[in-house]
């Protein structure tokens, strides 16, 4: 499986840090967020990866240039404008002829998500009315509290029923279908917009894990998470 790392965002709730580096460049302990990254999907056995990149771009190329990660990379630029998640995966889509891993560089990824990513792959090959699977969390379990949940999830399936009593957060990881996004004519669009329709159709999918949610969502969670 191949996999795509988000990384062309601004950044711009953990400013002044994200004025002079992008989010991706920042560091958790000896690691960038980037790098934590990198070495997860190597972990997990994934080889190639394919990087979007817009603001503060080249830092990013350099920065993967300079190290090696033993993965094959492929750098795609958003060079006019930021195409947003969904635009930024549609850019890059040349890339990807087989169900791949979507994941941010926010979260704070570790040894124990590996066994999740496998039950995400077991469970994404063995239904095959599955066109997009995503990784949730209790909304308990993160630890920047202020997350107020982005879906409800029952047997599998993910809703937005109970619109004020949404109980999970998507982690940044999901397993999706290229053929998604064949007949997308917009550049610009949030991926949001493609599970919404899956969840209209009743056909978004998830699972659960249990393993505390460590995000970088802003500048007060990055300081408390470094010293942490």
């Amino acid at each position: 499986m191949k996999a795509m790392i988000l990384c062309a965002g601004y950044g711009k709730r953990l400013n002044p840090l994200t004025l002079k580096h992008p989010k991706p460049l920042l560091e958790i302990g000896k690691e960038t967020l980037l790098s934590n990254t990198l070495k997860f999907l190597k972990q997990c056995k994934i080889n190639e990866v394919v990087i979007n990149v817009h603001y503060l771009g080249d830092q990013i190329i350099n920065y993967i240039n300079e190290n090696k990660f033993n993965l094959k990379i492929n750098i795609v630029r958003e060079k006019e404008k930021i195409l947003d998640t969904g635009g930024g995966v549609l850019n890059a889509i040349k890339h990807f002829q087989e169900p791949f891993l979507i994941i941010n560089p926010d979260t704070i990824w570790n040894q124990d998500y590996l066994t999740e990513l496998e039950l995400m792959q077991k469970t994404f090959q063995t239904n095959k009315k599955i066109k997009c699977l995503m990784l949730l969390v209790k909304k308990e379990k993160s630890f920047d509290k202020s997350f107020k949940g982005d879906f409800n999830l029952e047997n599998n399936l993910i809703s937005k029923k109970e619109k004020n009593d949404l109980k999970y957060i998507y982690t940044g990881m999901q397993i999706i279908q290229p053929e998604l996004f064949y007949k997308i004519k917009t550049t610009v669009f949030s991926i949001n917009e493609i599970w919404n329709d899956l969840i209209k159709k009743n056909e978004l999918y998830g699972i659960e894990t249990n393993i505390k949610f460590l995000h970088i969502s802003t500048l007060d969670i990055y300081k408390k998470l470094n010293i942490k």
